[in-house]
């Protein structure tokens, strides 16, 4: 663990902690400051850049197979941990599975990920590891919004038992595209296809909104411990910490270098970016869905203190691998 990252490590617990104080003193006042700073990142600051990623993206000069090293395994184990919960748990919240899902899978790629790829593997690593957070939210979370719309679509329909297939397949469509997260990146993609250049004044302020995802997220993160406390999702967290920061880079690293053949600096790029602690975009998702909001609170405070001691544990398996 280098110098440089675990500043970054404790600047990122500083402004959690600055979140913290700010609930804890009720600041932004007594009406749910949380959820309001939530849906603020969901609807507007997320979808900002999520469609400026998409349309400025260049799509042909990306390395495919090493994306697909990555997030083929991903996809698997996010689609693993849903199936666990979606069967053993058939009496929790609907959106459980999915909450669960994302923390086990999305990771701190950008105010964690960013200077230990820096720091660790040089410029060359540093552009692997950028091109795999460009397409890092827009496939995790387009999958999870999916199947969650998908499981309410489900419950409505056993509510109500008047309502047609049609209509239901409908709404769960219209639901899963018309949606903060999955419309800009359509948007994205459409006028990337295009090949139309973004006006100068839409790509400042799209990039001046963006810019903002970071800081929103980690002192959400801190009002949301203030709010929903640490103790109560403590077990929960410690186990979806342990699938985001063991089983998902041991889950990458086996597929990525037996199934793709990957080696050498994008196989240990591809591998760090997998073992990151939970990233703030899994609490905004619980709190959009209304489910295990202190739980994913916890879970991002327990993987990102944890992973001082994981990171150079598979920093040290990937040397031996040479």
């Amino acid at each position: 663990m280098t110098l440089a990252i675990a500043y970054k490590l404790l600047a990122v617990m500083l402004a959690v902690a600055l979140g913290w104080f700010a609930g804890r003193m009720r600041w932004l006042g007594d009406n749910d400051p949380a959820r309001v700073l939530s849906n603020a990142a969901f609807y507007i600051f997320v979808p900002a850049l999520l469609f400026r990623t998409t349309a400025r993206q260049d799509f042909a000069a990306m390395p495919w197979g090493t994306l697909a090293a990555y997030f083929v395994p991903t996809v698997l184990v996010l689609l693993g941990v849903y199936a666990f919960y979606r069967w053993r748990r058939p009496g929790a919240p609907v959106a459980l599975p999915c909450v669960r899902a994302i923390s086990a899978t999305f990771g701190n790629g950008l105010q964690v990920g960013l200077p230990m790829a820096a720091a660790v593997f040089g410029e060359a690593g540093l552009a692997i590891h950028v091109t795999i957070i460009s397409l890092h939210a827009l496939i995790l979370l387009s999958v999870l919004t999916t199947l969650v719309e998908l499981d309410l679509a489900r419950e409505r329909a056993q509510a109500d038992a008047s309502a047609s297939l049609r209509r239901t397949l409908t709404l769960t469509l219209r639901n899963t595209v018309i949606h903060p997260v999955v419309l800009p990146v359509v948007a994205g993609l459409t006028w990337n296809g295009l090949g139309l250049p973004l006006p100068p004044v839409i790509d400042e302020t799209l990039q001046m909104l963006g810019t903002g995802v970071v800081p929103l997220c980690l002192v959400l993160i801190g009002m949301s411990l203030a709010y929903y406390g640490l103790a109560g999702g403590l077990r929960g967290a410690v186990a979806v910490s342990a699938l985001k920061l063991l089983l998902l880079p041991a889950v990458v690293l086996g597929v990525a270098h037996l199934g793709f053949g990957l080696r050498g600096l994008p196989l240990s790029v591809a591998v760090m970016m997998a073992a990151m602690p939970i990233g703030s975009n899994a609490l905004i998702f619980s709190q959009r869905y209304g489910a295990l909001e202190a739980e994913t609170t916890a879970a991002i405070v327990v993987s990102t203190i944890a992973f001082m001691v994981t990171a150079p544990l598979w920093l040290a398996v990937l040397a031996a691998l040479g």
